[in-house]
């Protein structure tokens, strides 16, 4: 997987992206969206916003910032949020998910849909997700994860050399998703047709701790791509 792969397959997703897996994934949306914005006047962060599906979910007294690599997607992200008056949705921006443009402590839950097993290095972006989040904020990734089941599994690595194409990776596991003592596990939940997704339910709990070789990396943010 690099940038480049992602951006062409998402350019192709985009159009019929909703029709086809709005309902798949809306019941880990809402669960997601749930545990992450649980209080009034939050600042959430939202990984791979994607064409804002989940936007009408959060709290109309939250505050949103929802980021893509996709252009394309993020561009029917900026008309629901126009369309729908969608008063909570504070800033949509092109970044990469493993490079945020955040200082330090910026958000009071951070959540990424259906997210880690599209980028190319996913402990950065679980390190980028955990350095944004306020300690004792929520953190929450849902994801296809490899089945545990013979055939499926077997389906899964041999769908894995059409990642570029397709866009994710289909047989990542869940022990990749790195672990560290600041940020604790606090539960994985099935969800989405019979649980075959799974949502991952973290909580910072101290001051992140940086990650070996600093946090450099390619950033694109446009000032145009506030919504409206």
């Amino acid at each position: 997987m690099d940038l480049s792969s992602i951006r062409t397959a998402y350019r192709r997703y985009a159009r019929y992206y909703d029709r086809v897996f709005g309902p798949i994934f809306a019941g880990g949306r809402r669960m997601a969206v749930h545990l992450v914005n649980n209080g009034p006047g939050q600042r959430i962060l939202e990984v791979g916003v994607g064409t804002g599906l989940s936007l009408p979910e959060y709290r109309r007294d939250a505050r949103v910032v929802g980021i893509d690599i996709s252009p394309d997607m993020l561009q029917l992200a900026r008309e629901r949020t126009r369309d729908e008056s969608l008063p909570q949705v504070e800033a949509l921006l092109e970044m990469d998910a493993e490079a945020l443009a955040f200082p330090d402590n910026s958000f009071d839950g951070v959540v990424a849909m259906y997210v880690a097993s599209v980028v190319p290095n996913p402990d950065r972006l679980m390190a980028e997700m955990r350095r944004v989040c306020v300690p004792g904020g929520d953190v929450v990734v849902i994801n296809h994860f490899a089945s545990r089941h013979p055939f499926l599994r077997r389906l899964e690595q041999m769908l894995r050399p059409l990642s570029r194409l397709m866009g994710f990776r289909p047989d990542m596991e869940l022990d990749s998703l790195p672990q560290w003592p600041d940020l604790h596990r606090v539960g994985v939940h099935k969800t989405n047709l019979f649980g075959y997704w799974k949502l991952v339910h973290y909580r910072s709990s101290d001051a992140p701790v940086p990650l070996e070789g600093g946090g450099d990396g390619p950033v694109v943010v446009k000032a145009a791509d506030q919504p409206g």
